[in-house]
């Protein structure tokens, strides 16, 4: 008999996913990754952390389902990995994706380790997407219900991931997903998709920024694309390309944020048009069949979850980079954020936004 170890997040998707490998007819195993600790997000040690209630709504399902449970402990390698990159990043001017790095680290790097020591054959996670074999090689692909297809945020996966792992909620719709749990009598049938990055709880990263390098950031001069100072703001690590709520700047058009110079400290503010950007340098590239195409080709891009893909012209310039040249300007190209390729349905590969002009 298959082993699986099945990621359960304590929600519904990965609670229904352990119930689908045991349909299936494997030997499931449950666990949870302890992530961060109430210091690591402000809390007070005293305080009950949400972590902690999604521990228990996990292990609750993985009794009820006769699985054994653990709970792993990768909250150095989380701290060092995701959360130590995340502070860098805005540090530097640039918005991360902390979900991609711990996709990356986490689920298919230590979890995979830990597979091994189980003997299990496959990881198993609640994401919606799909894995299918094609001419020897694995393809990563869209899930089926679009509106909450997570392929974007599985780029980086390689062809030996790909063929230990197991997304069992590609096929199905979320609404199918809950009639299922809620059948099944799981606790969390009904509990609430989580929206925010998990160690930014109540979505104010600066503060946690703050948090870990104990200091407070520098204030610096906003200024317009000819240098003429404009005011003040509160530090970069508070702006974000596209920006334009909290800037505290009074104007007779809408002003946006276009650039951050962590350098000099200033932040360029500028129009809805002056975010409009029609190329892309991409590093850190994944190609998820293994091989750099040869020569340009033409493909959908996205450069962020929930927008749609666009298309463009992608030129391979090494191992691990390409440039991107949109048919039509895209709005707040984003240094720090993904570009994702897409023929179709099929995931190409993706890497980071490094420059976008």
């Amino acid at each position: 008999m298959k082993k699986a170890l099945i990621a359960m997040s304590g929600g519904v998707d990965s609670s229904l996913a352990a119930k689908l490998m045991i349909d299936r007819g494997f030997e499931c195993i449950g666990c949870t990754m302890k992530l961060y600790s109430n210091e690591d997000i402000g809390l007070e040690r005293s305080r009950t952390c949400c972590s902690l209630d999604d521990v228990q709504d996990a292990r609750s399902v993985a009794y009820k389902l006769g699985m054994p449970f653990y709970v792993f402990n990768f909250t150095d390698a989380f701290r060092d990995k995701v959360i130590r990159k995340f502070i860098e990043s805005y540090e530097k001017g640039i918005t991360p994706n902390p979900c991609i790095d711990c996709n990356r680290y986490m689920k298919f790097d230590k979890l995979y380790d830990r597979a091994k020591i189980l003997d299990c054959d496959y990881i198993v996670t609640g994401h919606y997407a799909r894995i299918e074999k094609k001419d020897g090689k694995f393809l990563l692909k869209k899930a089926l219900d679009e509106t909450k297809d997570q392929s974007y945020v599985l780029y980086a996966m390689t062809q030996q991931q790909l063929a230990r792992t197991v997304f069992p909620l590609g096929d199905m719709r979320k609404s199918e997903v809950r009639d299922i749990a809620e059948q099944n009598g799981f606790v969390n049938a009904d509990k609430p998709d989580s929206q925010d990055i998990c160690f930014v709880p109540d979505g104010d990263y600066a503060s946690i920024i703050e948090l870990h390098t104990e200091s407070k950031t520098v204030c610096g001069n906003f200024v317009d694309r000819q240098g003429n100072v404009l005011g003040k703001h509160k530090g970069v690590i508070h702006y974000t390309i596209g920006q334009r709520k909290g800037l505290g700047i009074s104007s007779t058009a809408p002003l946006y944020v276009c650039e951050i110079c962590p350098q000099s400290g200033d932040i360029v503010l500028g129009s809805n048009s002056d975010l409009l950007k029609t190329e892309a340098d991409v590093s850190e590239f994944n190609w998820i069949s293994g091989t750099v195409p040869q020569g340009k080709f033409r493909c959908k891009v996205k450069i962020r979850y929930r927008q749609a893909e666009r298309w463009a012209t992608v030129t391979p310039t090494g191992a691990d980079s390409v440039h991107i040249s949109f048919d039509e300007p895209q709005r707040a190209v984003t240094p720090g954020q993904a570009a994702v390729l897409y023929d179709g349905d099929i995931v190409l590969g993706g890497g980071t936004i490094k420059v976008q002009r």
